[in-house]
């Protein structure tokens, strides 16, 4: 990552400068404003330190200007005269963080270090979606909230590999859409994608449905058949819902994961598969390891990399979005909105069955409203009547409370985390770990 040092105090650039590439950080070094600007055009800079007052511009100055040519640069800005005013003007302006002088070098490299996470997020995350622009999924992905842009820049990185893959969330978050996109990014997308659904064959058919089977093996079998391990040959094989896997089935499964190799029901003949094994639960696979519900064996083989899709709760920033596309997707003839207090129910509705509640919803809307603008009426009994001050888990209700009093704090102290971490008691490292913790951010 390239840096921008900008202050008139030569002392302070050359400190700065001398501990960020000890770091391992190319940095350039500006003394003023005019010459900043000159410097930020020529070259790819991602991160500017500026210092807020300067002879011949002042710092708010030089960064809307640099963010006029670039919206996407990421900025902190120092200052000898730190105060609210100021800290609300240059995050207002798109600066990432304020720091007061002397400069913590310890607190700005934790600054730098969230700042370049974040942009890796963020590049991985738009190539996710252009790739998904140009390719033919059964739904688009949608979400440009954080935790989902973290979730798309870790799947960017798992396709590349031929590892396993456990996709673990609740139901209706989209594991299947998530195994889908891994498969199409991945290695094998020219070969098949085949899915079993665990939780929808009976237990006397999982056998063969996996292994295939040869005529006569059993009553009914009238002729050889294929199972999903053969038909995913060169592909990859998505095993849904796997906390459903009969126990006396596992072992086989992970001899097969270990070796490569199947047996067909009633064959004593061993044949070569090769397919990426990817699964999904919304089960807590550890506590069946524990329960001796599931073998811990196949359970670390099935989880060398794991993925959790976000409920929609935790990402209410998309709701809207999500509610956008539904609409566009199946209003064919009608037009439809949502007044404000509808909206606002939706937006804070805990929406248990996740995205696919979410569809359902507009479906149902779309079907039985009279008129084009949906109200608070108009709404099923639990949304209407749904209230954050509900039950609940005892942890859950804390973390609402908490995220509550850190927005409220953050809110009056106009985002300074300084100040709000003094108001609430706690030290600021405490305070960003929390907004981490609950997904909060200006």
């Amino acid at each position: 990552m390239l840096i921008l040092i900008v202050d008139d105090e030569q002392e302070q650039r050359e400190m700065l400068q001398g501990f960020l590439e000890k770091q391992g950080y190319k940095v350039l070094t500006a003394s003023g404003g005019h010459e900043a600007l000159q410097l930020f055009e020529s070259m790819p800079v991602q991160l500017v330190l500026l210092d807020h007052r300067m002879d011949d511009m002042n710092g708010d100055e030089v960064l809307e200007k640099m963010r006029a040519v670039s919206p996407l640069l990421r900025a902190i800005m120092i200052t000898a005269y730190g105060d609210v005013t100021t800290a609300v003007k240059v995050m207002q302006l798109g600066a990432d963080d304020f720091m007061e002088k002397p400069v913590d070098l310890t607190d700005l490299m934790a600054k730098i270090r969230r700042i370049e996470e974040s942009i890796g997020v963020q590049e991985e995350s738009e190539k996710i979606n252009d790739f998904i622009e140009q390719v033919e999924l059964p739904i688009s992905i949608i979400g440009s909230s954080e935790k989902m842009q973290e979730l798309l820049s870790l799947v960017y990185r798992i396709a590349a590999t031929e590892w396993s893959v456990l996709i673990c969330g609740e139901t209706g978050t989209g594991k299947e859409l998530i195994a889908r996109l891994i498969h199409m990014m991945g290695p094998r997308k020219d070969g098949p994608f085949v899915e079993v659904n665990c939780a929808a064959i009976p237990e006397n058919l999982f056998e063969s449905e996996l292994f295939g089977h040869e005529k006569g093996a059993f009553t009914g079998a009238s002729s050889k058949r294929r199972g999903r391990f053969e038909l995913a040959q060169g592909g990859t094989l998505f095993l849904d819902e796997v906390g459903e896997l009969p126990l006396h089935l596992q072992a086989k499964l992970l001899r097969t994961l270990q070796e490569k190799k199947i047996s067909r029901v009633g064959s004593e003949v061993e044949i070569g598969v090769d397919a990426r094994v990817l699964t999904a639960t919304n089960k807590d696979l550890k506590q069946m390891v524990t329960d001796k519900l599931f073998r811990e064996d196949l359970y670390f083989r099935l989880n060398v990399l794991e993925l959790i899709v976000p409920p929609l709760r935790e990402r209410r920033d998309d709701i809207m979005e999500l509610m956008e596309f539904f609409l566009e997707k199946h209003a064919v003839n009608t037009e439809m909105s949502f007044d404000h207090d509808s909206m606002t129910k939706l937006v804070k509705y805990s929406f248990p069955g996740n995205v696919r509640e979410l569809e359902h919803l507009i479906q149902r809307l779309l079907t039985l409203v009279r008129g084009n603008t949906v109200t608070v009426a108009d709404l099923p009994p639990e949304i209407r009547e749904s209230s954050s001050k509900g039950g609940g888990l005892l942890s859950d209700r804390l973390a609402e409370v908490e995220k509550e009093m850190l927005v409220v704090a953050l809110e009056a102290n106009y985002w300074v985390q300084t100040k709000a971490a003094e108001v609430l008691g706690i030290s600021e490292r405490v305070l960003r770990y929390k907004m981490k913790k609950a997904g909060i951010k200006k």
